[in-house]
């Protein structure tokens, strides 16, 4: 049996014999396309070459592309849905066409020397039917007749075989190639069952050939490109899959090693949750080692999303934590195994993607712990993304498992609003505080909260903010207090800020009724008027919160993205105000 190490060296070997240059991936962030988040298709580093443009390496290419999609994210945990995946594709840049293109496409799959040996039997074929914008593809039917038999082949509209990367760009008519995964063989099939067998996923699409010969833009096809080529995208997971005699991609051997870690941290046999974890993890390391991190947007919000899952699903699972809150570290350590002689940023980063990993685990089981309780109780969904911090999106997970209807476009119109008085709020509040937004500021503005608390440690509850002012050079602090600081309030106050930031303490922006927030005794600037949903920050650890002021941000994510905090000088500048500059070295 074929190892998916073996599977990718048989692949880029074949294609090079038949006069392709091997080209590495491409990092799963995208050079020069702001359109998208990740690279999606194996085609996407290429789309400026499929346009017209000469490759420097000629125009026969083949590479195994790393590739992140998340549309069908809710799929996850079926036998073959996931995250990240490896797209294997040869290509013809204004060379070879359909004729080549299918001959190897089966010689690949079903050659017993060069290629993976599948039976051919077992291969199903599908090829494009035609409408507005390009006519039924008969040439490919033709050339498939000499390979498999006519009753094996369907013609299918343009929603299974057509392909394009969006809106703009190169795009064409494909033939797919689907491979029988049942055990007992499911032998010929009228269209009518094959479909059915794809839906059950009897059968699984394990090749597909694009023919690009048109141009889209703004989404309507305009016409022919200046040349014709040939877009090769086969998915490693399945290929294996298929290879390897599995119903499903998790009992291949790229997921062999991750899915026996999951297995020895729980008893519980939830076999989607098993596989959801292992997923996410995998397409989180991957991520990770592309130099994306957890955030509030963009990839960063895409990464956090796939591992504030995987740690739900995790709890699901009734995790063992083996004495360490991270249970996760330990299945991340078994994904950087499997993948450190394929990518080697994953090895040069594994301490970063642990690290990072384990924080974002720490700081979601807070939001999660509190989250969970509330929505036990029926709380509406936008409390609980606004003051618990609970993510829209369990909450929908949440609710449908216990089938229970969420009003989606209630939460929307309440959302907006939230988000407009927010912002009303913060720009008045800042106005004259923050210089700007750039790093450095924003570092120290968040050096600021920990100051003002580690002030009301020392010099007690009666210290209150009078004004600020930061740059991307210091800050400055006025409060109350009526006298001069002692040299030794001053080291104490240094640090106190010194141990939380070296405490990773996370700093996490939750929205809230203006009441609630007194409540909770969130410091306030002096005289400020707030709307009646206000944004509060918490500075909080394991040991529980240390700061909590109303605030409107920037802030950083985690105190250990700060340096070592000093106080440069402590003066009077009023009867009872006193002011502080401080800096971080």
């Amino acid at each position: 049996m074929l190892s998916s190490n073996e599977i990718r060296q048989k692949f880029l070997d074949f294609f090079q014999k038949r006069g392709h240059k091997i080209l590495p991936s491409a990092s799963l962030v995208p050079e020069n396309d702001p359109s998208v988040l990740f690279n999606t298709a194996g085609m996407q580093p290429l789309v400026p070459y499929l346009m017209g443009q000469k490759h420097p390496l000629g125009n026969r290419l083949v590479n195994i592309q790393k590739c992140v999609r998340t549309q069908d994210i809710d799929e996850v945990g079926d036998n073959t849905h996931d995250t990240f995946f490896e797209m294997m594709g040869n290509w013809s840049l204004g060379d070879y066409f359909k004729e080549d293109a299918i001959k190897w496409s089966y010689e690949f799959l079903t050659n017993t020397d060069e290629g993976l040996g599948l039976d051919p039997k077992r291969l199903y074929v599908t090829c494009f039917e035609g409408d507005e914008n390009a006519p039924k593809d008969t040439e490919a039917f033709e050339i498939w007749k000499k390979y498999i038999p006519e009753n094996r082949i369907y013609f299918m509209s343009a929603k299974s075989n057509w392909w394009s990367v969006g809106d703009n760009g190169p795009c064409g008519p494909d033939t797919e190639m689907f491979y029988d995964v049942t055990s007992e063989g499911l032998g010929d099939l009228t269209k009518e069952e094959y479909i059915q067998a794809d839906e059950e996923q009897k059968v699984v699409e394990i090749w597909n050939d694009v023919f690009m010969q048109y141009e889209k833009r703004d989404g309507k096809v305009i016409g022919k490109l200046s040349q014709t080529n040939v877009d090769t995208g086969s998915g490693l997971e399945r290929i294996v899959m298929a290879v390897q005699g599995k119903d499903n991609i998790f009992d291949t051997d790229l997921f062999e090693k991750i899915m026996s870690k999951i297995n020895e941290l729980t008893n519980n046999e939830n076999t989607r949750a098993k596989r959801i974890v292992a997923d996410h993890i995998r397409t989180s390391v991957l991520m990770i080692s592309d130099s994306v991190v957890p955030g509030n947007s963009g990839r960063g919000y895409i990464l956090r999303r796939l591992l504030r899952r995987a740690i739900r699903f995790s709890d699901v699972l009734e995790f063992k934590h083996g004495g360490t809150e991270s249970c996760l570290r330990y299945v991340a350590q078994e994904v950087v195994n499997k993948y450190e002689d394929v990518y080697e940023n994953v090895k040069l980063l594994e301490s970063k993607i642990l690290v990072e990993i384990g924080k974002e685990e720490k700081r979601f089981r807070l939001t999660l712990k509190n989250g969970l309780k509330e929505f036990e109780k029926g709380i509406d969904p936008f409390i609980l993304a606004t003051t618990y911090g609970f993510p829209i999106e369990l909450t929908l997970e949440l609710a449908k498992e216990k089938s229970i209807e969420i009003d989606l476009a209630d939460f929307n119109t309440k959302m907006a609003e939230h988000q407009k008085l927010s912002q009303t709020a913060s720009a008045g509040m800042f106005k004259g505080g923050l210089a700007n937004h750039n790093e450095e500021t924003v570092k120290l503005h968040t050096a600021h909260h920990l100051l003002l608390a580690a002030l009301q440690q020392v010099l007690g509850k009666s210290v209150k903010q009078r004004g600020s002012n930061i740059t991307e050079e210091r800050l400055r602090i006025d409060f109350t207090f009526d006298r001069k600081m002692t040299d030794e309030e001053k080291k104490q106050v240094e640090d106190i800020v010194n141990e939380k930031i070296k405490a990773g303490l996370n700093v996490l922006r939750r929205e809230m009724p203006l009441i609630e927030a007194e409540k909770l005794g969130a410091e306030m600037e002096f005289g400020a008027k707030y709307p009646e949903v206000v944004s509060v920050y918490f500075i909080e650890g394991t040991e529980g919160v240390f700061s909590i002021e109303f605030c409107g941000g920037p802030h950083v994510t985690n105190t250990n993205e700060l340096k070592t905090f000093k106080i440069q000088k402590e003066e009077a500048v009023a009867q009872g105000i006193r002011r502080i500059k401080a800096a971080l070295f």
